[in-house]
């Protein structure tokens, strides 16, 4: 029997346990204005990428403990001393110094308004979000960044407020555990596993 495949750190290592490729059995292709010709076969697997987060692992780990993490620059000799980074940023782009992990999500319940707007009618292979998909770009009053993210509930508009949401409920550990709503969104119209 075989396990789809697990990996753990120890000891400062990648403990790697599983099957990490599965093929499955070729399939013909086939023409149908020809008599059936064989044309080809399918060729299907399935692969597992390991995926290493790094430094950045905190801020995926919190949108599932319904937090927004972001850094900031404490470095007193930085000209950036202060500056809130969202998105997540390791180093300062400055003094290249190591940035503070901080928790922004008040920031963002409070000040969080679009910037900008683009809607996906369709998209391409494996997409997940259930079209039209709302992008939206945030900002957040005394951060000088722009997050990239999408609009859950409702229809998007230029400085409308929005709240953010996270999926606290199975985490996918992605930045898809983040969403946002227009502000005042009651609870029930959230989607599911998504909270406040």
């Amino acid at each position: 029997m075989s396990m789809f495949g697990q990996v753990y750190v120890k000891d400062n290592k990648y403990k790697i346990k599983g099957d990490f490729h599965h093929m499955t059995q070729n399939m013909p292709i086939r023409n149908a204005d020809d008599g059936w010709k064989l044309l080809g076969v399918t060729n299907p697997r399935d692969m597992t990428y390991i995926h290493s987060y790094g430094g950045e692992a905190i801020f995926f780990e919190s949108l599932g403990k319904g937090k927004l993490m972001a850094t900031r620059c404490d470095n007193p000799d930085c000209d950036s001393k202060g500056v809130i980074y969202q998105p997540f940023r390791i180093h300062c782009m400055d003094c290249l110094g190591k940035n503070t992990v901080i928790d922004m999500t008040d920031i963002a319940k409070k000040t969080a308004k679009i910037h900008t707007f683009m809607v996906c009618e369709r998209s391409g292979a494996f997409n997940i979000l259930d079209k039209p998909i709302r992008f939206i770009n945030i900002e957040f009053e005394g951060v000088p960044t722009i997050l990239f993210s999408y609009l859950s509930v409702g229809h998007p508009e230029m400085g409308m407020r929005v709240v953010p949401i996270f999926r606290t409920t199975n985490p996918t550990y992605t930045i898809l555990d983040l969403s946002w709503v227009p502000e005042g969104t009651k609870k029930a119209k959230l989607p599911e596993g998504f909270s406040f």
